[in-house]
C-alpha cells in the first residue's frame, strides 16, 4: 500500500476527516450540547412532575451519548490511525534479469514523476507530522483528570479519613431531599417522603420570611426577591422539582430538628444546627461539577471494614 492509499484509508475510517478535524468537531459538539441542555433546562417544566423528569432523563441520555461516542473515536484514533500510516516496506530488488527490464521500463515514468511526487511527499510528512503532536495533545487531555474526576477524588478522601463511603442519589431535581431522607433511615429517625419534606420546607421558608428574604436574591438580577418572587420561590419548593440549597438546608435542619453537615471538596464542612440540637448530624454531599446539569447532593454510608 502506498502514502496516498494508506492516509486515504485512514481518512475512510474517521469520516474522511483528519484527527484536527476530529479534535475540532468535538469541541464544537460539547459546545452545542451544553447550549441545547441550558436550552432544555429553561424550557422544562416546572409544574409537571412527570414531564420534568423526562426532560432531566433526556438530558442525562445526550449527554452520555456525546461522552461514549467521543470517547469512542479517540480510541479509534490513538490506537489505530498509528498503524495505518506506517511508511510501507520498501520492495526488495529483486534477482531475476526480467524484472530488471520491468524496472528499467518503469524507471523513465518515476522520473518524470519525481517533482510531484516529492511535493506529495513533503504534504504527506507534513501531514504526519502535525497528526502526531495532535494525537500527542490529545492524549495529554486524556490522561488529565476532569474537574468531576478531581472533585470525586477529593471528597472521597474526606469521607475515608472520617469512616464514610459516598452513597449516589439520583440526579432528579429531588436530590437534596432524598438525600436527607436517606440519612434519616440511616439515623432511625422518623421518615418522611420527599413530599413531605418539600411541603414541610416550603411552609417553613414562607413562615420565617422577616428572617430568611435578606438572603435570597434573584438568580438573573440578583436583586433581593420582591413579595411576590418570594411566594412564587416558596411555591416551587413545595409543588415542583426546584433544586435546593442553603435555604432549604437550615429549614430542613430546624424542621427535623438535627444537624446537618455538608461535606464539599473545597473547604471546610458546613454544619447547621449543632449549637440548637447537637447529636450526630445527618452527613451529606455536595458536588459542583459531577453533572452538567448542575449542583448536586449525595448522601453517605458508613465505610464498610
Amino acid at each position: 500500500m502506498s502514502c496516498v492509499e494508506a492516509v486515504s484509508e485512514l481518512e475512510t475510517r474517521l469520516g474522511e476527516a483528519t484527527l484536527e478535524d476530529v479534535a475540532g468537531r468535538h469541541r464544537r459538539e460539547r459546545k452545542e450540547l451544553q447550549a441545547k441542555l441550558q436550552a432544555m433546562k429553561k424550557n422544562a417544566p416546572k409544574n409537571n412532575k412527570n414531564k420534568r423528569k423526562e426532560f432531566l432523563e433526556e438530558m442525562a441520555r445526550l449527554e452520555g451519548e456525546l461522552e461514549q461516542r467521543q470517547k469512542a473515536e479517540l480510541e479509534v484514533v490513538t490506537t489505530e490511525a498509528p498503524a495505518v500510516i506506517e511508511q510501507p516496506a520498501k520492495k526488495a530488488p529483486a534477482a531475476d534479469s526480467d524484472n530488471d527490464e520491468e524496472d528499467d521500463a518503469v524507471q523513465p515514468a518515476q522520473q518524470r514523476v519525481s517533482k510531484a511526487q516529492k511535493r506529495r511527499n513533503k504534504k504527506e510528512k507534513e501531514a504526519r507530522e502535525r497528526e502526531q503532536e495532535i494525537r500527542v495533545e490529545l492524549q495529554n487531555a486524556a490522561n488529565q483528570p476532569s474537574p468531576k474526576q478531581i472533585e470525586l477524588q477529593q471528597i472521597i478522601a474526606k469521607l475515608s479519613g472520617r469512616q464514610l463511603a459516598l452513597h449516589m442519589i439520583a440526579s432528579d431535581g429531588d436530590c437534596l431531599y432524598n438525600a436527607v431522607r436517606h440519612q434519616l433511615q440511616l439515623h432511625a429517625l422518623p421518615g418522611h417522603t420527599v413530599q413531605e419534606l418539600r411541603t414541610e420546607t416550603g411552609n417553613y421558608v414562607r413562615a420565617h420570611k422577616e428572617n430568611l428574604i435578606c438572603y435570597m436574591t434573584h438568580p438573573d438580577t440578583g436583586e433581593l426577591l420582591n413579595d411576590e418572587q418570594f411566594e412564587a420561590y416558596c411555591r416551587d419548593i413545595a409543588k415542583t422539582h426546584a433544586w435546593g440549597g442553603h435555604i432549604e438546608l437550615k429549614a430542613l435542619s430546624s424542621l427535623l430538628r438535627v444537624p446537618i453537615e455538608v461535606i464539599q471538596a473545597e473547604g471546610a464542612a458546613t454544619l447547621l444546627g449543632q449549637e440548637e440540637f447537637g447529636g450526630a448530624p445527618l452527613v451529606i454531599c455536595y458536588h459542583r461539577h459531577i453533572y452538567q446539569l448542575g449542583a448536586h447532593y449525595n448522601s453517605t454510608v458508613p465505610l464498610e471494614q
